[in-house]
């Protein structure tokens, strides 16, 4: 199955880069380009691709209301948030507003290829580098933000809880397995439980909900 990516940014260089190597890969197909949020949700709801990969600061609209707007639509393409990584609320923001995974523009170009094959297939994972480079600055805190409002979890027993605190930590499942010395299926067991107790798409939004719960 072939994959239509649009690409949003508003550096022309980037769009030039970035459609080359979407050109090359026979299973990626470029669907259009924006150069700015309010394109792009325009173009999302004219072109319907499989995967926007949106800047964060854009003339007229930024790219987290416009991942926002996208991801409340009916059918909605996954999204990859472009981000130079300069502040660190930028990023929680994108993946509050429904961004399925990010990538840093320092990345060499190639590696956005399998980003956007990753989250084409409904997959987010923290593991691999292009999530977890960014993950692992964001949520390694030791200690929750002074001041930062706390949203309690329910409904989860205290194993859940400690899988969680270490999804938030960056933590594969075969790395939460060894720390906790039990099996990597029993791992597995408790991020689905998880998914569906805290109403998570995916394992970043885990990730999300571990910090409002100031587990990391």
């Amino acid at each position: 199955m072939t994959v239509r990516v649009l690409l949003v940014d508003d550096q022309p260089l980037m769009i030039v880069g970035l459609r080359m190597i979407v050109d090359d890969a026979p299973d990626l197909e470029f669907a259009g380009a924006a150069t700015n949020g309010s394109e792009a949700v325009s173009q999302v709801r004219e072109l319907r691709p499989d995967v926007v990969v949106m800047d964060v600061r854009m003339p007229e609209m930024d790219g987290i209301r416009a991942t926002r707007i996208i991801a409340a639509e009916p059918g909605a393409p996954k999204v990859l948030v472009l981000t130079t990584f300069d502040d660190d609320e930028y990023v929680y923001g994108a993946l509050r507003a429904g961004a399925s995974g990010f990538l840093l523009k320092s990345m060499a170009l190639d590696d956005v290829l399998g980003a956007i094959r990753t989250v084409a297939v409904g997959d987010a994972l923290i593991a691999p580098s292009v999530t977890r480079r960014l993950l692992g600055t964001f949520v390694g805190r030791s200690e929750p933000v002074a001041g930062r409002p706390i949203r309690p979890i329910a409904g989860v027993t205290e194993r859940e809880r400690e899988v969680l605190c270490l999804v938030g930590r960056g933590m594969s499942n075969a790395e939460i397995a060894q720390h906790l010395f039990i099996s990597v299926a029993t791992a597995k067991t408790h991020v689905a439980r998880l998914l569906i107790k805290v109403e998570a798409r995916d394992r970043v939004h885990l990730v999300i909900a571990a910090y409002e719960a100031g587990l990391v």
